[in-house]
């Protein structure tokens, strides 16, 4: 009898629990609605590392909006490492009192007052990539700080992290910005090591592919246990990831790198391939002292409405010989972006025969067929047309850099 009644009140008890609802279940999936072109804005990690303070963003806002790069699409500010103070008596974290006198809250307010949006950094794991405080273990109060301050967007970093599985990790920290019940981005940046991009779509809204990028074209710096790579070498590893890529999530190659001293010409073909490919585009420079040279690269309005297009598809290479690769993007209104990279280090010709080159995109499900449709050329650099599919495209391709045609009807 006492095990009967034992099993029944088991059963009563797990019907009312289960009519209660289960309180303890997590939401697991990022904000929706966001970052359905890919993000731009500004990062300053790449400039400044460590070097960070209120000062620096305010202006670095005030730049963003004088510049022209806000009317170009420029919406993020993201204060990168090494923002942090110490946690207080009940875990929760608060700013370098010496390089955020003000705090985080007015920061925000200021950085919204321009029309922008603010974003931070932090890490999975117990220190971040500088040695301040991780948010391992702290995560919903971290969230619950962010909500708080105002913040739209969250790169979230992987040093430190100790036994922690990705997926999870990452999980944790969507579920805590959901249950602070702001909206933000988030970043994944866990340097594409657990292929984020077959678990990140619903967990951020976009994902590192590569360990960190630095301001070189073709190279890689080798720092022992881990390396830096150049331009080139990033655009090689998004080989196979554009079927991931879309609207609300998209594969990241890293930050910008132009205006941090390669010359005009690579930083060209950095900027136009980053367009291609629907990377994030979160410029990494000192926005204070730019040259006319840069901010011309970095306000490119047909480049980046080929970034920005909104049917989200990632570009893709059609085809290689010596050192020229051939990339095309489908756009909208059943546009094309076509681009001829120029990796070596000479001039080299390319002729293009649109009548004899048919090319079908299965992925995206499209056909350019110039024998079929007439296409006009626009060559997006020099702002000029270029006549039409009807005749070969021939040019020259100056030594590291591209040109960049839009195809319309």
């Amino acid at each position: 009898m006492k095990r009967i009644l034992f099993l029944i009140t088991g059963l009563i008890t797990s019907i009312f629990a289960f009519s209660q609802g289960n309180n303890y279940a997590q939401n697991y999936k990022k904000f929706d609605g966001l970052a359905m072109t890919p993000p731009m804005g500004w990062n300053s990690w790449n400039k400044f590392a460590c070097n960070v303070d209120e000062n620096l963003i305010k202006q670095v806002a005030d730049a963003i909006v004088a510049t022209g790069m806000k009317d170009a699409g420029y919406t993020y500010i993201n204060i990168d490492d090494c923002w942090h103070g110490e946690r207080d008596s009940l875990g929760f974290i608060h700013p370098d009192p010496k390089r955020f006198p003000s705090g985080m809250k007015a920061l925000a307010d200021y950085i919204h007052s321009k029309g922008l949006k603010m974003g931070v950094y932090s890490d999975a794991g117990s220190q971040t990539c500088g040695g301040r405080p991780g948010s391992r273990g702290y995560e919903f109060q971290d969230a619950q700080m962010y909500a708080k301050w105002g913040v739209d967007y969250l790169k979230y970093d992987w040093c430190n992290t100790e036994g922690l599985k990705a997926e999870g990790a990452y999980k944790t920290i969507t579920a805590a910005l959901r249950k602070a019940g702001r909206p933000m981005v988030l970043s994944i940046c866990e340097w594409g090591n657990d292929k984020p991009w077959i678990w990140g779509p619903t967990v951020g809204h976009s994902w590192r592919t590569t360990g960190d990028i630095f301001n070189c074209f073709d190279c890689v710096e080798d720092h022992g246990s881990w390396k830096s790579w150049g331009v080139m070498q990033i655009l090689d590893k998004q080989e196979g990831l554009r079927q991931y890529a879309g609207p609300g999530h998209w594969n990241d190659p890293d930050m910008l790198e132009v205006g941090n001293g390669m010359p005009e010409h690579q930083d060209r073909a950095h900027f136009t391939m980053w367009s291609m490919i629907a990377a994030p585009l979160i410029a990494g420079n000192d926005l204070r002292k730019m040259s006319k040279e840069t901010i011309g690269i970095l306000t490119n309005k047909e480049v980046i409405a080929v970034n920005q297009d909104k049917l989200g598809i990632q570009g893709f290479k059609y085809a290689a010989k010596d050192s020229v690769e051939t990339w095309l993007k489908p756009l909208e209104n059943d546009k094309w972006a076509v681009v001829f990279l120029n990796r070596g280090k000479a001039a080299k010709p390319v002729e293009f025969d649109w009548q004899k080159t048919p090319i079908t995109d299965d992925f995206a499900k499209r056909e350019l067929n110039a024998a079929k449709t007439t296409y006009k050329l626009r060559n997006v650099w020099i702002k000029k047309d270029a006549g039409t599919t009807k005749k070969a495209f021939k040019a020259t391709i100056p030594k590291q850099d591209v040109v960049m045609l839009l195809l319309s009807k």
